[in-house]
């Protein structure tokens, strides 16, 4: 199994892009690949659900683990046989926060889905709060 890291900043305030990770309704605002997800809840280890993307079949996943207080997550994934690991991270920046997320699996898949990940993270750090959100809870 091998692992590969993407990283990408951008001006979106880490809690912003915390909470745009936190709520996989809102997962399709930033990853264009992904059209929806069915699952029920906010990340907390042991979420089960399913991504609907552009394949031809939906993705299983299971959360693994949530730290909120330092914005890191991680969850597995199943394609049939072919099972990866993202491990995810925030981090508040001077001017907004950067993002990173590695990935475990086939060497040949990771660098295949590296650029998608990587675009999907840039249009993650660009996210903004909801409108409906009160300033308190944006902070």
């Amino acid at each position: 199994m091998a692992s590969l890291t993407v990283r990408t900043q951008g001006p979106a305030r880490a809690p912003d892009v915390w909470e745009a990770y936190a709520d996989p309704m809102r997962w399709p605002e930033w990853a264009p690949h992904i059209r929806r997800v069915v699952a029920i809840g906010r990340l907390r280890p042991g979420l089960t659900g399913q991504v609907f993307s552009v394949l031809p079949v939906p993705v299983s996943f299971e959360v693994i683990d949530v730290d909120a207080k330092r914005r890191r997550w991680s969850w597995k994934v199943a394609m049939g046989p072919v099972h990866l690991r993202f491990d995810h991270g925030v981090e508040p920046r001077a001017l907004g926060a950067s993002t990173w997320l590695t990935m475990h699996g086939p060497l040949a898949l990771l660098l295949m889905y590296a650029p998608i990940a990587r675009l999907a993270l840039r249009r993650l750090v660009h996210t903004r709060a909801p409108a409906s959100l009160p300033d308190a809870q944006r902070r």
